[in-house]
């Protein structure tokens, strides 16, 4: 064995166990990115992919109160769907701002604010919005 084999496996034997680490941290890393970016992928809707989902989940055109507007008085279907586009437009605003910090998602914060879950006009069913909205987007997007 030549001073130069000697010496490499040397700082093999040395360094070995930082590289194995340093390798392990480096993948786990990597995992953790890709599964956040493919959650965040999931949830890239345009507003009016949004808008025209919620129109579904709300009953179309057969629906009491159009695009699910209940809190204000509206004319026709077009200024019904310009409400529904402020509220989704506005809760991006406030899902960056501060709703990412309790929802993982926008789409959660979304119907937290849309339709929450036990508010006085909830029949049981506001459970079911986000994933109503969610199965109409996938449908559109074909996803």
């Amino acid at each position: 064995m030549t001073w130069l084999d000697y010496y490499n496996q040397r700082f093999i034997d040395e360094h070995l166990g930082k590289v194995v680490l340093i390798a392990a941290v480096l993948a786990i890393l990597v995992t953790l990115i890709l599964c956040f970016a493919v959650k965040a992928h999931a949830e890239e809707y345009s507003d009016e992919q949004i808008v025209n989902a919620i129109f579904q989940v709300e009953g179309g055109y057969k629906a009491r109160y159009l695009y699910g507007i209940r809190s204000v008085s509206y004319r026709n279907e077009a200024e019904a769907r310009r409400i529904c586009f402020n509220t989704v437009r506005n809760n991006r605003k406030r899902y960056a701002d501060y709703g990412y910090k309790q929802y993982d998602t926008y789409l959660e914060f979304l119907a937290s604010r849309f339709c929450p879950i036990g508010c006085d006009n909830d029949r049981g069913t506001n459970k079911y919005w986000l994933k109503n909205v969610r199965w109409f987007l996938a449908r559109s997007s074909g996803r």
